[in-house]
């Protein structure tokens, strides 16, 4: 019932509103923005914004689905087909360049909504827990003898880099984590290829 309100509610109210959303929490944060701002900025009607989204976490979660749909996640970068396990790696450090530099939206999220039961950080978490076993397959396809432990100190570093370029407002901080991560590539399949 409230999904056929919510189509009926206006042509195009719902991906306004997500548009709107991404927009103010690049420049204001999540939690700087209110469910009030969204309308006025979408433009939607108070109760149109509430018929798609009765409560703003809900509206959060859309739009970080909205970003893993876009192709600009690191996802994307992981499972590309056409770039090899270590070239996949070594990309989740090739920071996009952008202004103002964000860091990473996830890590941004699961901050602002820091319940670890919440529909945000546990969708945040979700996410993270992905580009975990997305990195911990790369480097089982090199052949490493501890996958898991690499990944997560790759992931770590990608996390840490993301967050350093947007603390720094560097868009090129990445390189400082790639070089580790090239290190620690080397080393584990040096080790891990014996002979």
């Amino acid at each position: 019932m409230v999904e056929e309100k919510a189509r009926r509610a206006g042509r195009g109210g719902r991906e306004r509103v997500l548009a709107a959303a991404a927009d103010l929490f690049a420049r204001h944060g999540i939690t700087g923005t209110t469910m009030e701002q969204v309308a006025a900025a979408a433009p939607v009607s108070k109760r149109t914004l509430y018929l798609h989204f009765p409560v703003k976490d809900e509206l959060v979660v859309a739009y970080l689905r909205s970003l893993v749909r876009s192709g600009d996640t690191l996802h994307d970068v992981l499972t590309r087909a056409d770039l090899p396990a270590r070239q996949r790696i070594l990309a989740m450090f090739d920071l996009p360049e952008s202004e103002p530099v964000r860091g990473c939206l996830f890590v941004d999220a699961a901050a602002e909504y820091p319940d670890p039961d919440s529909a945000v950080h546990s969708y945040a978490r979700e996410q993270k827990l992905l580009m975990l076993r997305l990195v911990t397959d790369l480097v089982a396809e090199l052949g490493v003898a501890d996958p898991s432990a690499l990944a997560e100190q790759l992931v770590t570093l990608a996390d840490g880099a993301a967050s350093r370029a947007m603390v720094l407002g560097d868009p090129g901080y990445g390189r400082h984590a790639r070089a580790a991560a090239e290190v620690l590539l080397e080393r584990a399949v040096v080790s891990g290829n014996p002979g």
